[in-house]
């Protein structure tokens, strides 16, 4: 394996088509990528260095340790404990809560300097760049992936999405599809410890229940389907580039097309 250096992922990055000036929201496992000189922090660089000052990149940074226990239903956490977890999990913050499952890249991503973080609890996004305040600035607790999220500010603003040695099932753009496809009924409640007017409270809400059980087919048959769809190697890794309105706009109509009540099988602990 070769070791692979910040200078090697700016170019390969420049090659599959993340240009200067654009908005990318990246979804990273270090681990494909091979042996980076830097790690996590030399991975940061090389896509800033690719994006300019003039770009804008985004990544998750969902916090799934603040989820209400019930609605995790993890098998070692006992109901009896439930109400504990609630009274004492530490209230959500910005610049301090960490991330749950979006790896080392996401988790480093937050915490540089300039970087913006969205207000939702669970489902929060992280940005730098110009168009960093714009995207992080609305979030609504019930809408973690619908029209009041980064994700609808992102498809306005026709970012790109960045899948870095993972595949679509690990896109959170799609989540935005779903909500546009009318395919998703089923209501869960969930809850947040929260700061409101500077004091802890938890904070209960109803979302729609997510799936990522079709993602990648989705995915596959908008790559057969347009064209837009860019594939290139990064570092080890292979890399996919696509538009998120067209990407967006073609997932909604194949969900309401393809998804049947049958194959509707929710996915609360969403991890991506």
């Amino acid at each position: 394996m070769s070791f692979v250096t910040v200078e090697r992922l700016a170019e390969n990055l420049r090659r599959l088509g993340v240009d200067e000036g654009s908005v990318v929201l990246a979804h990273v496992s270090l681990s494909r990528i091979g042996r980076v000189v830097g790690g996590e922090q030399a991975v940061i660089e090389a896509l800033l260095e690719a994006l300019g000052e003039s770009g804008t990149l985004v990544m998750p940074a969902q916090s799934w340790q603040l989820c209400d226990p019930a609605y995790l239903d993890e098998p070692d956490v006992p109901r009896e404990v439930w109400q504990l977890v609630r009274d004492h999990l530490p209230p959500y913050d910005p610049a301090v809560t960490p991330t749950r499952t979006m790896g080392a890249v996401a988790e480093l991503f937050r915490t540089i300097p300039g970087a913006l973080r969205s207000a939702h609890p669970h489902r929060s996004f992280a940005a730098v760049g110009p168009c960093a305040a714009e995207i992080v600035a609305v979030h609504d607790l019930d809408s973690p992936n619908g029209e009041r999220s980064p994700l609808r500010t992102l498809y306005d603003l026709d970012a790109r999405t960045l899948l870095l040695g993972v595949g679509h099932a690990k896109s959170t753009i799609l989540h935005l599809a779903e909500h546009r496809s009318g395919t998703l009924t089923e209501m869960v409640r969930n809850g947040a410890p929260l700061l409101v007017d500077g004091v802890r409270r938890w904070v209960e809400y109803d979302e729609k229940v997510v799936h990522d059980h079709d993602f990648e087919q989705v995915g596959a048959d908008f790559a057969e389907q347009t064209g837009l769809q860019r594939t290139g190697q990064v570092g080890e890794a292979t890399a996919i580039l696509v538009p998120q309105r067209p990407l967006v706009d073609h997932a909604a109509r194949w969900f309401a097309a393809h998804r049947t009540p049958a194959h509707q099988g929710g996915i609360r602990g969403k991890r991506h």
